[in-house]
């Protein structure tokens, strides 16, 4: 009982069930009821007979009484046979209802007895006897009333039976119509109801309104459903009012995560082009940090790489001026409020941080971030003061490349000069010293002038050639330090030359950038600029060009012009230009050649292999 009080699924069942049963019985009653009603009408039609049997009779004696024939009697005995016949049949006897009125048997008892005690004798005697036949017929009349309520009787029985049936059927019908009202209101207050108010609590669920519910009381399915539903919306509001404040914090954290982020954006543009006052790039970006972040102070210091010591170069919020302060007159560290404030002012205890800043194994310096122990840190804030030291480290990194590289390039600078003067100048004035030597040797014992002014002239000559290699090597060094490439001092080299013989200097260039260093870069500009001025000074050209190609791993410069070129096919003597332009192949590694072009005019070649080219696999 207590199932079916709490059990949704057990009522309807039950409901089921009953009105399923209550059908069976009202069939099984009605196939009952008719199947012992099959013999009535049987019954009724053999009391029919019987009674048209005595009416026929009736008739026959009435006949007998007007026409006494032999014909009319065998007639009237027929009939009375016949009669007997049908009194006397088992099937039709055993047709008789059962029922509790015995008044149907009392009948039928009474007719059978009349018919064979009284009446059935008497009609094979009373043919000779009107009077007789007279009584017979009186008889047979009352026979006949008794046949007819006979047959009233089997009719009532038989209305009685159906009435009995259609009764039942108003009964289950209406007890069927009873549980299937009760079924009715059960499913509408206990499962219609309930459905509709657990599909507003999903509906408002899925609209984020976990504040409804369906407050279903009972003990039955959904009840139980219902009251589980109301426990899970509010589990749910209270994880999507969590999950709301993560997503609102996660929010402020990315937006703060990407205005610290375009911070370290802007400061390492000025990071890594902005000179190397790292104090007032870094200061304005690590207060901005500060302010985004809500920690501080922060302190850098870079790790000196010769004696392995902190030089602390910055500290924001700080009351005193660094000690290696480059510019005393910037303001970035010295602002409020100081570490002591930090403390004093909310009474906060503060944590240090301190982090590498570092370019693989090598330590470039140390990033010191202050912070509020009661706050912390969140992951998100760890993983922008790493990018900070990593771009820190980043920029001073690049900063000591970049002046490691500017020394490099002053000392390549400073060996090319000395090379230059040492290979020209340096050699000419030896060779003027030697004259002025030789001079005095002359002047000390006593030489003829002849002789002397030989020395002088000597000593005149030496004096213009060297004054010629320093003006070439002025404008040669003017041309480096004016021009990007050496493509483009070729082209000013081509352009002096072109407006100083009164004709355009052909240029054919095709070299990959970035091949040759600087000091092959010299030679080769030295080379072309004497060839050219041994063409201006002694070849009376119409045209020349300069070709520079570089092909197989080798540079080739070859200068050509169509002037009077040499006497002959072969290399010509030793001069002083020439023994120069020799020498810088040979600090090259490679080969000049100086002859005669096969048409008219004189062809310098110049073959050798760069460093950079060296280290090609071939």
């Amino acid at each position: 009982m207590k199932l079916l009080q709490r059990s949704l699924a057990a009522r309807l069942t039950a409901s089921l069930l009953t009105i399923s049963l209550m059908a069976l019985i009202s069939i099984a009653m009605t196939v009952w009821i008719a199947d012992s009603s099959r013999g009535d009408a049987d019954a009724i039609n053999w009391a029919g007979s019987l009674r048209l049997g005595n009416y026929q009779l009736i008739t026959a004696l009435r006949r007998y009484q007007h026409e006494p024939e032999d014909t009319q009697r065998q007639h009237v005995m027929a009939l009375a046979e016949r009669f007997t016949k049908r009194l006397d049949k088992p099937h039709l006897i055993g047709s008789l209802p059962t029922t509790d009125d015995p008044r149907i048997r009392t009948r039928h008892q009474q007719l059978e007895y009349r018919w064979r005690e009284r009446l059935a004798p008497r009609i094979a005697a009373v043919f000779d006897d009107d009077v007789e036949v007279t009584r017979l017929i009186d008889e047979l009349e009352d026979q006949k009333s008794t046949i007819d309520h006979l047959v009233a009787l089997l009719e009532r029985n038989s209305e009685i039976r159906f009435q009995r049936l259609a009764l039942l059927q108003i009964f289950f019908l209406a007890l069927m119509a009873m549980v299937v009202i009760i079924t009715l209101y059960d499913i509408r207050h206990n499962l219609v109801r309930p459905l509709r108010q657990l599909v507003v609590l999903a509906r408002e669920a899925s609209r984020h309104n976990f504040t409804h519910r369906s407050q279903l009381q009972g003990g039955n399915e959904l009840a139980l459903l219902g009251r589980a539903m109301d426990t899970m919306t509010e589990e749910l509001g209270t994880s999507y009012a969590k999950l709301q404040d993560r997503v609102s914090r996660k929010k402020q954290e990315l937006a703060r995560s990407n205005a610290a982020m375009q911070i370290l954006h802007d400061s390492s543009l000025a990071l890594y082009g902005g000179g190397n006052d790292l104090c007032s790039i870094a200061a304005p970006m690590l207060r901005r940090l500060e302010k985004l972040l809500d920690i501080g102070p922060i302190g850098f210091s870079l790790q000196d790489p010769f004696d392995q010591r902190e030089v602390p170069i910055l500290t924001t919020h700080s009351p005193h001026r660094p000690t290696y302060c480059r510019n005393q007159h910037c303001q970035a560290c010295l602002l409020e409020p100081s570490p002591e404030a930090f403390t004093e002012k909310g009474e906060t205890r503060l944590e240090c941080l301190t982090l590498p800043v570092s370019v693989g194994d090598t330590l470039l310096g140390t990033l010191k971030v202050h912070y509020a122990a009661d706050l912390g840190l969140t992951d998100s804030t760890r993983r922008l003061l790493n990018a900070l030291t990593d771009q820190l480290a980043t920029a001073v990194y690049l900063q000591r490349r970049i002046e490691q590289q500017q020394q490099m390039t002053l000392m390549n600078e400073r060996t090319i000069i000395a090379r230059e003067l040492h290979d020209s100048l340096a050699q000419s004035l030896s060779y003027l010293k030697i004259q002025v030597t030789r001079l005095e040797h002359l002047q000390g014992k006593g030489g003829s002038p002849q002789d002397r002014a030989l020395v002088f002239d000597e000593l005149r000559t030496g004096l213009d050639s060297a004054y010629r290699q320093l003006r070439e090597l002025l404008s040669t060094f003017r041309l480096r330090l004016d021009g990007t490439s050496l493509q483009s001092t070729l082209r000013q080299t081509v352009a002096e030359f072109s407006d100083r013989l009164g004709f355009a200097v052909e240029l054919d260039f095709d070299v990959p950038p970035q091949l040759l260093n600087p000091n092959e870069e010299i030679h080769v500009l030295q080379i072309v600029r004497e060839a050219l001025a041994n063409i201006l000074k002694h070849a009376h050209a119409c045209w020349a060009s300069v070709t520079v190609h570089f092909t197989q791993s080798r540079l080739n410069v070859i200068i050509a012009d169509d002037g009077i070129g040499l006497e002959s096919a072969a290399s010509p003597p030793m001069h002083h230009g020439l023994v120069i332009m020799r020498d810088r192949a040979e600090t090259l590694g490679g080969n000049l050649q100086v002859r005669r072009r096969d048409t008219s005019g004189t062809l310098v070649t110049l073959v050798f292999t760069p460093q950079t080219a060296r280290l090609i696999a071939r």
